[in-house]
């Protein structure tokens, strides 16, 4: 129906072997004959869709049945055709892999966003099987980004901010690269357009200096490397991508002429042996940053990248990023895990070195994929745990006896002790990093060797909530928390009468949920204008623990200058000449904070899941309280934010939580 089309497509297959192309090309024929005359939102033929996915599969080398599974992955949701179809036609792999892409779409009276968030569950326990659903997944993905255009605007936001949180950091997980990079770039270009064109436009103006400043660098390494006798090397100069500069300025809160690490070299060897030589030659040429070599040949990160990386002061004292690999490397970097099937498809064969080193990088994915399924598997909060803690970039921790934890960065030793087991975590006292204590909030470094100190009569406290990081640790404490709670109850007898026997029924005394309250355990760091005047001495009282947005009152002291209270503690009454020394007092900050009433069903987890709505707004959770009332749960929170529009949106987070019966403010 579209040859054309068809045949401009099936010339991309030219390297795989003649059966691999006949099929490949059935699949496509097939797709088309099935999907006929359907189009896109922009008008074009639908099938444009497909073939795109397909050559982004034959781009990544991958084998001819996911090739096919790609043109066929929309058929069973769009057409017609059956699984069982597909199976008879192209085999049970091939339909196996289309039906972990296949969106679920059937789901009675429920939400378009529950329908998204159980197809991206369905294809994650899809991918612990069989690895190559997620690569036709992104690839599907990158096509639909690089096409938004047709789409009204909030969705085309909707399904960027998707990609951001939840398919770019997968596919940095499986090391594809290239990929994740220009999936990050369309996402900024769509939720941050004007934001994207500035810096574009700064990097397109740049572009003639900085390609003479990295000809310069790749002469002087090549130069300084021949005079050793490394001679077989290639050196690859390259400009950080939009995104990746977005967060530099981000993060490090300057404007872009003030970003001096936009240039990167890459410089690619033959043997490990030669990177270090090259590191040590690079080191004489230009003096090193300190701070700025990381080594992930010899520690390698989660998703088996390795390189050595090193940051030096190059030509005219310009911060230059290098990174060192072997070949072998440099294809697991850009490729990923889908270089197992790239090697595969290009060579016909399993020989050679790649062999071995393949096997082992790709059964460490593998592994990690399946545990991920389980984790998600026994989580009710998946969507959660999926973005705040499995897809986040992660730091890689030693237990004393060399057992690899791989946790989240700003993960803090309790996430850890959570993560080795959840007794550890929960009679957990303390712990060390490298033979040194440390603090249990404090977020652990990557490659440090972490041990637990527990006791048997130690138990979670409502401060751990704020120290752990990690959906499940927080779910683990408050689970223990419920649990002490409950024991801890007071409880009475019921007698009840059933056909003249006597029978008793314990109950408790109060709701297990009944008084919880979360009061930050950090300090105290607001700033109060008392008497018109905000430099003045002051303290906030530990018998009320005032936070920003209570009413407050100033209570002069002897020496002390000012304490300041909540308006009504009930010390203040006892207070020498009371009346005379309280003086009005207000908060003094550009924070804005409000309280909130919250009524909600009965949930042992409704903090936590309030508090990751707030974060996830770039919020806080100031305090909170909540009681059994006979509707369920009913709570106050206090939230502080940097904008109305964030207020806003934390709100709308709250509400859209599955417990939440109404919210309102007060």
């Amino acid at each position: 129906m579209h040859d054309d089309l068809l045949r401009v497509f099936t010339q991309k297959a030219y390297l795989y072997s003649t059966e691999d192309q006949k099929k490949i090309c059935a699949a496509a024929y097939y797709a088309d004959r099935l999907h006929g005359d359907q189009k896109r939102k922009s008008g074009e033929p639908y099938i444009i869709h497909p073939l795109a996915v397909g050559s982004i599969l034959i781009q990544l080398g991958m084998d001819r049945d996911t090739i096919c599974a790609g043109l066929l992955h929309d058929v069973v949701e769009d057409t017609e055709c059956t699984l069982e179809d597909l199976e008879r036609d192209f085999g049970k792999e091939v339909a196996i892999m289309v039906d972990g892409v296949t969106k679920i779409s059937k789901l009675k009276s429920e939400s378009k966003s529950l329908q998204e968030a159980e197809t991206i569950r369905k294809m994650f326990f899809a991918m612990g099987k069989d690895m190559r659903v997620i690569i036709i997944k992104l690839s599907d993905k990158l096509h639909n980004m690089r096409t938004l255009g047709a789409l009204a605007p909030q969705r085309q936001k909707e399904i960027a901010q998707d990609c951001l949180d939840i398919f770019a950091p997968l596919a940095g997980n499986l090391g594809i690269s290239w990929l994740k990079t220009e999936l990050e770039d369309l996402s900024l270009k769509t939720l941050k357009p004007d934001t994207y064109q500035y810096i574009n436009d700064f990097l397109l103006s740049k572009k003639s200096e900085y390609n003479a400043y990295l000809k310069k660098v790749q002469n002087d390494l090549l130069k300084a490397c021949a005079k050793v006798g490394i001679t077989n090397v290639q050196i690859k100069g390259r400009v950080k991508h939009v995104y990746s500069v977005y967060l530099k300025i981000k993060r490090r809160k300057k404007e872009i002429d003030e970003i001096f690490d936009i240039l990167g070299v890459r410089v690619i060897c033959q043997s490990t042996t030669e990177c270090y030589t090259i590191l040590g030659i690079i080191h004489q040429t230009w003096h090193p940053i300190e701070g700025r070599f990381k080594d992930y040949i010899a520690m390698p990160k989660t998703n088996n990248y390795q390189s050595l990386h090193t940051t030096v002061l190059g030509p005219d004292s310009k911060h230059l990023e290098i990174q060192i690999r072997t070949q072998e490397m440099d294809k697991t970097a850009e490729e990923g895990v889908a270089a197992h099937w790239s090697y595969k498809a290009s060579s016909g064969s399993e020989a050679g070195a790649w062999k071995n080193y393949d096997a082992v990088n790709y059964n460490k994915i593998i592994t990690k994929i399946k545990n991920w399924s389980k984790e998600i598997e026994q989580n009710e909060d998946y969507m959660d745990e999926i973005k705040n803690e499995l897809l986040k970039d992660s730091i890689v921790v030693f237990t004393p006896q060399g057992r690899v934890i791989e946790l989240p960065v700003g993960a803090t030793a309790l996430d850890f002790a959570y993560k080795i087991h959840t007794e550890v975590g929960n009679h957990c006292t303390g712990a060390k990093a490298d033979s040194s204590i440390i603090p249990l909030n404090k977020p652990l470094e990557n490659t440090q060797v972490v041990e637990i100190l527990t006791s048997p009569s130690a138990h979670p406290h409502h401060s751990w909530l704020e120290y752990a990081k990690t959906p499940s640790a927080k779910k683990k404490i408050m689970a223990c928390l419920n649990k002490n709670q409950a024991e801890n109850t007071p409880q009475i007898v019921e007698k009840k009468k059933d056909d003249d026997k006597k029978t008793e029924e314990i109950k408790p005394l109060i709701p297990i949920m009944q008084g919880i309250k979360f009061i930050p355990t950090d300090k105290n760091t607001s700033s109060v204008i008392i008497s018109n005047e905000s430099n003045v001495l002051f303290d906030f009282a530990k018998c009320c623990n005032p936070v920003h947005g209570d009413s407050i009152v100033a209570y002069i002291t002897r020496g002390r200058g000012y304490v300041i209270h909540r308006k009504d503690c009930k010390n203040l009454k006892n207070m020498s000449e009371a009346e005379k020394r309280l003086v009005p007092v207000e908060w003094d900050s550009n924070e804005l904070v409000r309280r909130f009433k919250v009524t909600a069903k009965m949930n042992a987890e409704l903090f936590g899941e309030i508090d990751g709505a707030v974060k996830k707004q770039n919020g806080r959770l100031i305090s909170g309280a909540l009681d059994v009332a006979p509707e369920g749960l009913v709570g106050t929170f206090t939230i502080s934010a940097s904008s109305e529009g964030d207020l806003k949106k934390m709100v709308t987070s709250i509400r859209a939580l599955p417990s939440i019966i109404r919210i309102q403010g007060f």
